[in-house]
């Protein structure tokens, strides 16, 4: 009898151990995970840090270059305030290393168009992982930048003197024209410098996060299968639990790395055909085709902006949750199409609207950005060949849905890509769009519980037809 006793107390004993091993071992890994995921979000928000400073480098060159020219104040003024953007990173990067107050970090990365939200985090991680090898790394080539800037700065003020006091030249300007091109070449350098070595640590972290999870599932697995039949089955079913919840964070986390691996090619690309018009310019004298250069540049640009507002539509689909209002599908679409005016030929495109349904119940942002994105398809994917071009937008009800189509007469879509068009970066033509217009359209109808079709045919045309449920019925 008192050997029974013993062992049942050895027993409990050793259960409540397990229980103790269990719970400090998944509370590790919930912690482990969480600051993983913190620090993934982190290293997000310094590589879209980066596409800010770059972009705005690359926007304050151009303007400067412009103001060289042509002496126009108004370039200067853009040029001045572009390069704003990258100084106050600099401001927060200096404040962080010298233990300056939080307003004046903050102030910084605000003035380096970094999202109010993201502040937190990416304090947190230059105060946390400065003397990390990937981030003092990053942190270095981020300090080399603003070397190149500072320096910049000092040829717009030399630049803007000699212009005020007719002390510019021919040579002068010559000169600086170089020295202004080989800064931007450099600061391309780090600035993918920056970007390359935040990846790769996202990449370490990934993998000590997979090798952390592994150690302890395999303590959790050990313990259980030492024990009672019925605390083997109820940590089986907690392991495969968490199992289910390691893989969708390993999918996620390939997920992201795709999604910054697709992002940086697309936001490089225009930089790489800047680099190569501005160097083209700097070897032209000819005005007229200097301007068609700098129109090129434009193109570029524009492109590039389209590309980082997909990127923020998808954000926006993301994170900001449901708001359901009366909404006017009349003004929705009206502010779409004169968001669209710059690209619309009016000798050639005709657009009409047939709306049975003006007012809904539904999220305003959301629709805008689906109205948006379709117009925006529709006009790329216009056929110029046809002596009319036409976009039709026709409202209606069907039961307890409303419907939205937009049709026109453009190229249309062949056969082997109608399965892909909805694929998070798949664009039939990468000089037209990024592959997100679409994909946008697709995630933004599931947040609305709403549907899309196509029905397309080459050269004839597209006509893609919206279900979102009819709010007013439900008393929403």
């Amino acid at each position: 009898m008192s050997q029974l006793i013993f062992f049942r107390k050895l027993r409990s004993s050793n259960l409540f151990i397990l229980l103790i091993v269990v719970f400090l071992s998944c509370a590790l890994l919930i912690i482990i995970n969480f600051f993983t995921i913190k620090t993934l979000s982190a290293s997000r928000a310094y590589v879209n840090g980066e596409s800010h400073y770059s972009k705005a480098q690359k926007d304050a060159v151009r303007h400067l270059i412009v103001y060289i020219y042509t002496r126009d104040n108004r370039e200067l003024e853009l040029y001045k305030e572009e390069l704003k953007v990258p100084q106050g990173d600099g401001i927060a990067r200096v404040g962080l290393l010298n233990h300056k107050s939080d307003a004046v970090i903050r102030n910084g990365f605000l003035d380096g168009r970094n999202k109010e939200e993201d502040l937190d985090d990416l304090i947190w991680m230059f105060r946390n992982f400065k003397n990390v090898s990937f981030m003092a790394k990053a942190i270095k080539e981020w300090e080399q930048a603003d070397i190149y800037i500072n320096q910049l700065s000092v040829i717009g003020i030399d630049a803007e003197r000699k212009i005020k006091t007719s002390k510019f030249d021919s040579v002068t300007k010559q000169k600086m024209l170089s020295e202004i091109g080989l800064l931007s070449n450099e600061l391309t350098i780090n600035e993918r410098n920056f970007s390359n070595t935040l990846g790769d640590g996202t990449l370490i972290i990934k993998g000590l996060l997979i090798n952390i999870n592994i150690f302890f599932i395999l303590i959790i697995i050990s313990s259980v299968s030492f024990y009672y039949s019925i605390m083997i089955k109820r940590l089986i079913a907690s392991k495969k639990e968490i199992e289910v919840k390691n893989e969708n964070l390993i999918i996620l986390n390939g997920e992201l790395d795709n999604f910054v691996y697709s992002v940086s090619h697309d936001l490089r690309s225009p930089i790489t055909s800047l680099k190569g018009l501005i160097e083209v310019a700097k070897l032209e004298d000819d005005l007229e085709q200097i301007n068609y250069y700098l129109m090129l540049m434009s193109q570029s640009l524009n492109k590039q902006d389209q590309f980082i507002r997909d990127i923020v539509d998808y954000s926006k689909n993301k994170r900001i949750g449901i708001i359901v209002k009366t909404v006017s599908l009349n003004k929705l679409i009206e502010d779409a199409i004169i968001l669209h005016n710059h690209n619309l030929n009016e000798d050639k495109i005709i657009i009409t609207k047939n709306l049975f349904v003006d007012e809904v119940r539904s999220d305003s942002l959301r629709l805008k950005i689906i109205l948006n994105n379709l117009l925006s398809n529709a006009i790329k994917y216009l056929d110029e060949s046809k002596k009319e071009m036409t976009i039709s937008i026709r409202t209606y009800n069907s039961g307890v849905f409303h419907k939205i189509e937009i049709e026109d007469n453009g190229i249309g879509i062949q056969d082997e890509y109608k399965d892909h068009i909805f694929d998070m970066f798949f664009a039939i033509n990468k000089n037209k769009g990024s592959g997100l217009g679409l994909y946008i359209v697709k995630e933004t109808l599931e947040k609305l519980n709403g549907t899309i079709a196509v029905f397309s045919e080459s050269n004839v045309g597209s006509k893609f037809t919206i279900t979102i449920p009819n709010l007013y019925l439900y008393g929403n």
